[in-house]
């Protein structure tokens, strides 16, 4: 198992190129101030805090809430270097965060949310907001209080106007995305029973997959954190009743059979991250034969497609039971290779965003959420789709919290997208 290894950053740092510098919409921090008092606090302790930019006129009572993403920490040695960093204190943190996206305020960029309350819910437990325990040795102390911030910050929202909410939507990207399954159900026990909630997953459907070479990498990870940071008593009990394993119910494809409220997976069936530190983690890959393909798609070698879309299908049959027999749950599964899509206005909505059967990321959310349409878009296998930003890695020096990699150059017209650090 890689010590720390998934506990890698992943935050959009710039708007798309789409939106002037002079448009971006910049909210600042927001501290739980007594959050402390019920032990809702971050890896070191510090304070946990959101971002709120306040709805207005037809979107003054409705309410969307982002859970950030950046991988987690399993062990006390990756959760002590993560707490020096803004992945486990708010003191490192930027106090401003620009929304796009699916946070803008702009009507022509975010038709169906753009005068919503819009929160973003910052992330430093490392454990997508689940955990609840304590680690103390006399000389080092980390706080595993996810749980304990998910509802402080929630509490804190309901005395600001959630309390009165027409319509809410639970959202997040990547291992906030995965946060959105663990606590969408929850979620509704706060809201009005009269208001309309629904939940949405960026990026955040983690296949519980076994990698290229047949080990259970990924499973290993999330059961050392499960167990690290006390996750198992906050997971769904009629999921970890069942004949699953219970730490296994940290998996979406687990968990997402017990969850009642209406639910909406965006992913791409090529994660980079999932391809990158699941199906071919560098434990696997000792050699490098994978390189090449990491970093251009069209490098792969025929055989390294055929196990990428064997991953694809792996996914799809995760998702095959929800596909068919969800009444209310939406999809949409392209065939890009990127990660987190939500958040970005290139991916969103813009001119020459991704679609699948000609149909944007933002135009799929809305008719799913507004009930315009059916909403179950999966696209057609890669190379097919001449729609997608696909965001290449450009690998870099390894950092303290593992190997960092920046996604910035897609395979598409020729153009840079700057912003994705992994």
């Amino acid at each position: 198992m890689e010590k720390g290894f998934f506990a890698i950053s992943l935050l959009l740092l710039t708007c798309a190129q789409s939106i002037r510098s002079e448009e971006r919409l910049l909210v600042n921090m927001t501290l739980v101030k007594n959050a402390a008092v019920q032990g809702a606090v971050c890896l070191d302790g510090s304070l946990p805090a959101y971002h709120l930019h306040p709805g207005f006129g037809s979107g003054a009572h409705n309410w969307l809430l982002q859970f950030e993403g950046g991988g987690w920490c399993n062990d006390v040695a990756s959760c002590l270097e993560r707490a020096k960093t803004r992945r486990g204190s708010t003191r490192f943190m930027n106090k401003w965060e620009v929304f796009s996206g699916i946070l803008s305020n702009n009507m022509s960029l975010n038709p169906d949310f753009y005068n919503w309350n819009r929160v973003k819910l910052r992330y430093c437990d490392g454990a997508s907001f689940a955990g609840d325990g304590k680690f103390d040795n006399g000389t080092n102390s980390l706080y595993f209080r996810g749980q304990r911030i998910w509802k402080a910050i929630i509490l804190d929202l309901l005395s600001r106007g959630l309390n009165q909410a027409d319509k809410a939507l639970l959202s997040g990207c990547s291992a906030g995305g995965l946060a959105t399954f663990l606590h969408c159900d929850n979620f509704t026990q706060f809201l009005p029973k009269t208001a309309s909630v629904k939940c949405l997953s960026d990026g955040g459907f983690f296949l519980d997959a076994k990698d290229i070479s047949l080990n259970h990498t990924i499973r290993s990870f999330f059961e050392n954190l499960v167990v690290l940071q006390g996750v198992e008593k906050n997971l769904d009990r009629n999921c970890t009743s069942s004949r699953y394993y219970p730490n296994l119910c940290f998996f979406p494809q687990y968990a997402l059979t017990y969850i009642t409220t209406p639910f909406f997976i965006l992913n791409s069936a090529y994660d980079v991250y999932q391809f990158h530190h699941i199906l071919v983690p560098p434990s696997a890959d000792l050699r490098g034969h994978w390189n090449r393909c990491k970093l251009n798609p069209s490098s792969c070698t025929p055989s390294q497609i055929t196990i990428l879309q064997g991953f694809r299908y792996e996914m799809l049959e995760a998702l095959k039971f929800f596909f068919e027999y969800s009444r209310e749950g939406g999809l949409f599964i392209n065939s890009c290779f990127s990660h987190c899509q939500s958040e970005s206005q290139d991916t969103w909505l813009a001119a020459d965003s991704p679609r699948v059967h000609n149909k944007t990321i933002s135009e799929a959310v809305g008719d799913w959420y507004f009930e315009r349409n059916v909403t179950k878009e999966i696209d057609c296998p890669y190379p097919c789709d001449t729609t997608c930003h696909n965001i290449i890695p450009q690998v870099s020096a390894p950092t303290q919290l593992g190997i960092s990699d920046t996604y910035a150059v897609p395979e598409h017209g020729g153009r840079r997208t700057d912003g994705w650090l992994l």
